[in-house]
């Protein structure tokens, strides 16, 4: 299988990073504000930014982002600076994020949910010189005597002692965009940091616009495309497959503060959305709403997912309710500048166990713990390589050289590629399950869990245990009453003796989930050595 039926732009191999070697597409844009500026002039007068009440066009966000760039260079930024974004789902932050490619600046992601010491660590380890950030979260700033490097705080509201978001924005914005090399860092995010402290990805501007292209090209988006972000823009989900993909197809991005159910619906309804990517829980508690057939969501055409699989029963009621509504499954990370792969919708539902088929221009590898390519249909651990794989991480050459190898990212998770090229996600290699030898997939157990029509999402686990080492444990979030013995049984039904849950733990709130949305599973573990 591949993308031959699909709009694939020329691509031809390509020198990256010094010694790298990578398919990219012939035809770009050379950095990220050349894609913005290409952007306004295709479509100036069609909507580029919708937050609330809030509207700019793509002439306006064009002219604005310029305005802010001028700002930063009044203050004393240049190219290569660092500047820091502690900003929730909003315009400012988009446009801070054009200006700063303007400038030639590097934007630093934080995410809203991260606490003072976390904040202090990843301004320091960048050296931000400017942070822009929402006064809710003035009080998680640290202590200027701690930051002697970061030299301006911006408050997107205007705040007493504090140089206000506004101000920034300079009358004339008659200046030429710096002179930037596509594979200079754009951005970096920080991994979860699950094991130490969390490492900087360096994003460079070739890795986002060839996952832009490719969100384009797969998804065939035009400019009349509306993406409707429901996830956090920090995270390079948002960036990629909300920020980055409407900037190539100068569509329009409409922003929701933060994902509700019903005010999702109402807003997707209003805007006539045509596309967005959540994880499956969020398609569940909108089909959940009691009043969800009262929406038009007609334009709706695409819904992208990730994360999670898709349960059989979700895929089947969408597509009674929503028959113009092509499910797209997605893998990616923050390393791999968002997709890895992508599934073609026409599959979706025959492959539901499947993250898809690898992008266009990646190469997707399944390594044994010996460092040899596992048999096709075998479980090793996926080494990807693709235009959109970054460099390495900020000031860490340990981590780098521990994580790639000839240009290939150690993802870290446990995976398998068949016949047809299908690329089969079963768990993180530290997160599988060895009971008395027996190795279990949490993502498989997972999957079956979600078939069931009582449980919203559901997270495995492993149970210390002095005899076996290890034993099954479920944390399942239901939608109505069920218990234990009842889960169990339709495990049993669905899957070996060995792999079905033990114990199980049943709840109404959602699991804990960290700024990058991934589900914590170390802190569902906690208290189970006991």
């Amino acid at each position: 299988m591949n993308w031959s039926q699909y709009p694939i732009p020329a691509m031809r191999l390509e020198t990256r990073f010094g010694d790298r070697v990578v398919p990219a597409f012939e035809k770009r844009p050379a950095d990220i504000w050349a894609m913005v500026a290409d952007a306004a002039a295709r479509n100036p007068d069609g909507d580029a930014l919708i937050c609330g009440v809030e509207r700019m066009t793509w002439r306006e966000v064009a002219q604005k982002s310029m305005q802010i760039a001028a700002g930063f260079k009044e203050i004393g930024l240049k190219p290569g600076d660092r500047i820091a974004l502690l900003l929730s789902n909003r315009n400012e932050f988009v446009l801070a994020l054009y200006g700063a490619a303007h400038l030639g600046l590097v934007s630093v992601m934080l995410s809203t949910r991260q606490q003072k010491p976390e904040i202090a660590y990843v301004l320091t380890d960048c050296g931000a010189k400017l942070l822009i950030y929402e006064d809710a979260m003035a009080d998680r700033l640290p202590d200027q005597v701690e930051l002697p490097e970061l030299l301006h705080r911006v408050s997107v509201s205007p705040t007493e002692g504090a140089l206000a978001f506004q101000d920034l924005v300079a009358t004339d914005a008659s200046q030429s965009p710096a002179v930037v090399n596509e594979q200079d860092t754009a951005m970096i995010l920080y991994t979860s940091g699950t094991t130490g402290k969390p490492k900087g990805a360096m994003l460079a501007h070739c890795n986002l616009i060839h996952s832009a292209m490719v969100y384009e090209a797969c998804l065939e988006l035009t400019h009349k495309d509306r993406s409707i972000a429901a996830v956090p823009l920090a995270h390079v989900t948002g960036i990629a497959a909300n920020i980055m993909s409407m900037a190539r197809c100068a569509g329009a991005l409409i922003i929701v503060p933060e994902f509700k159910a019903a005010e999702y619906l109402k807003i997707a309804s209003r805007e006539r959305a045509t596309q967005t990517v959540m994880v499956p829980a969020m398609y569940n508690l909108c089909l959940l709403q009691a009043d969800f057939d009262s929406y038009d969501l007609s334009a709706w055409r695409i819904g992208g997912y990730g994360g999670a699989p898709m349960p059989v029963a979700t895929i089947e009621k969408l597509a009674e309710k929503l028959p113009g509504l092509k499910l797209v499954n997605a893998y990616g990370s923050t390393e791999t500048s968002s997709p890895s792969t992508i599934m073609p919708p026409e599959f979706t539902a025959s492959h539901g166990d499947s993250v898809g088929l690898p992008c266009p221009g990646a190469h997707i590898m399944v390594m044994g713990p010996d460092g040899r390519e596992v048999p096709r249909g075998d479980v090793g651990e996926l080494w990807i390589h693709s235009g959109s794989v970054i460099k390495g991480y900020w000031n860490n050459p340990r981590a780098t050289a521990e994580s790639f190898t000839a240009g290939y990212w150690h993802s870290g998770d446990l995976g398998s590629i068949d016949g047809r090229k299908f690329v089969r996600v079963f768990d993180r290699q530290k997160d599988m399950i060895n009971r008395g030898g027996l190795k279990i997939y949490s993502a498989e157990v997972e999957s079956v869990l979600a078939g069931h029509p009582a449980v919203v999402e559901s997270a495995i686990v492993a149970r210390p245990c002095p005899v076996l080492g290890e034993r099954v444990h479920a944390v399942v979030v239901v939608r109505s009453d069920i218990d234990s013995p009842t889960l169990r049984a339709w495990c049993a039904e669905r899957m070996s003796d060995y792999k079905v849950p033990e114990t199980i733990a049943i709840g109404t709130e959602p699991l804990p989930r960290n700024a990058n949305g991934k589900v914590m599973k170390k802190n569902l573990r906690e208290g189970l050595a006991d």
